[in-house]
């Protein structure tokens, strides 16, 4: 059985489970719950965190899995394949029109600034997180185990470590943060959990079973001593009492669904072997995920026993999708399209903005407001929407990086994008 734990696993006797409606037994797709080691087993201690020695940009030659690392972007798109898509594109269009016929309108003045980070050249940044109780802390994530502080809202950051992370071999990719208060979670790939209750401080390792369904791609904390993980593989696991016992929340995982139930009329889900590509969280707890070769998007909301399949509208393959402030969906498609949905919650019905990307491929839209909303995506493409969406301008504080930029992050009053060769830039309102 593929379920996820450590040591102490507590999983179901027979490791077969039958589906619900099925006539069949399942093997490797029964999502268990498991017990976690918190000092018990092994004497899991709590270590401080330490300042690096290095705080300078430095230029590395990266290996072959670093390389292919870097190819791997939130969207589903190699900076390279952009960038190369794109250059053909952008002569034809000769800069005047975006591929939706709208007339590119600039910024003047940008309400962005880049921030200098003590990284290097090669890491992409992934997620970002600050302290409730301290607003100006705050923590940054991204791959070859990239850990940074800041202590004055994002205008300068330190590199950290966690001496639990570096006694092995591995080179982490730290995916996801979050914070509840001064207690924080980090997940990252391969499979690693971190957990702080002093506002970053000091981390505990809390250890994974290899048995763990997938790589944990997100993680949110929902409350005191309460966690939500999910994997790639489409496990959801929750947690109550700090961490000590996790419980599943979905019967099975995305794939088993899927082949389960493939007379769906889902375009693409018929013996599905792969992986979910981006996965979002609504304030609400709900989720909407897209498969890695974006022809049908996902949802789930809590209470639901399996995740639910969508078609997609467009003929396009989706790149990403997120939840808009006014609890309604956004999905982005490859070739620079953006479509919002109807109404708000889980729909299929989904309407085109017209938006000047100029072909590069939207990667992540952050919104500020119901009206103020930034889309970012190849090529250091960053747009603006004051209106809901109506109308759509560039700003150009990017033109000049060559970056793909994955991800928008409005935390508080506080703004960021996040992108590969240590990109941040920082909102100045």
């Amino acid at each position: 059985m593929a379920a996820l734990g450590t040591q102490a696993l507590s999983l179901l006797s027979s490791g077969v489970l039958k589906a619900p409606g099925s006539s069949s037994t399942s093997r490797c797709s029964a999502i268990g719950s498991f017990c976690g080691l918190r000092g018990d087993v092994g004497k899991v201690v709590a270590a401080p965190v330490r300042q690096c020695a290095s705080k300078g940009s430095c230029v590395v030659v990266a290996s072959r899995e670093e390389e292919e690392e870097e190819e791997e972007l939130v969207g589903g798109v190699s900076r390279r394949r952009v960038l190369a898509g794109a250059a053909g594109g952008a002569l034809a269009l000769g800069g005047a029109l975006g591929d939706q016929g709208v007339a590119l309108a600039d910024e003047t003045v940008s309400s962005w600034e880049q921030v200098t980070l003590p990284v290097d050249a090669g890491v992409v940044l992934l997620d970002m997180a600050f302290v409730p109780d301290q607003p100006d802390r705050g923590f940054l994530l991204g791959t070859r185990q990239t850990l940074l502080e800041t202590k004055d809202a994002g205008r300068s950051w330190n590199s950290r470590s966690i001496p639990s992370a570096e006694d092995e071999d591995f080179n982490y990719r730290f995916n996801s943060i979050s914070f509840q208060g001064k207690e924080g979670w980090i997940i990252g790939k391969p499979a690693i959990l971190l957990h702080t209750s002093d506002g970053g401080e000091n981390w505990e390792r809390i250890p994974l079973s290899i048995r763990l369904p997938g790589n944990p791609v997100i993680i949110r904390a929902t409350g005191p001593q309460s966690a939500e993980m999910v994997t790639d593989e489409g496990a959801i696991y929750v947690t109550s009492n700090n961490g000590y016992n996790w419980k599943a929340a979905v019967e099975e995982t995305v794939s088993a669904t899927l082949n389960r139930t493939v007379s769906s009329g889902i375009s693409g889900a018929s013996y599905y072997t792969g992986t979910l590509n981006t996965v979002n969280r609504s304030p609400a707890g709900d989720y909407v995920a897209v498969v890695s070769r974006g022809n049908f998007f996902l949802t789930w909301e809590p209470g639901q026993p399996y995740w639910q399949p969508h078609n997609r509208t467009s003929a396009r393959r989706i790149q990403n999708m997120g939840w808009r402030a006014d609890g309604g969906l956004w999905l982005a498609v490859r070739g620079g399209g953006l479509l919002v949905s109807r109404g708000t919650g889980v729909t299929e019905d989904f309407d085109e903005q017209k938006i000047p990307s100029r072909g590069f491929g939207i990667l992540d839209v952050g919104y500020r407001s119901k009206d103020e909303a930034w889309a970012a995506g190849g090529s250091g493409i960053l747009l603006r929407t004051t209106d809901g969406g109506k109308s759509w301008v560039r700003d150009r504080v990017a033109d000049q990086i060559a970056a793909n930029l994955y991800a928008v992050k409005f935390i508080d009053n506080k703004g960021f994008v996040l992108g590969n060769d240590g990109v941040l830039l920082r909102y100045l309102g």
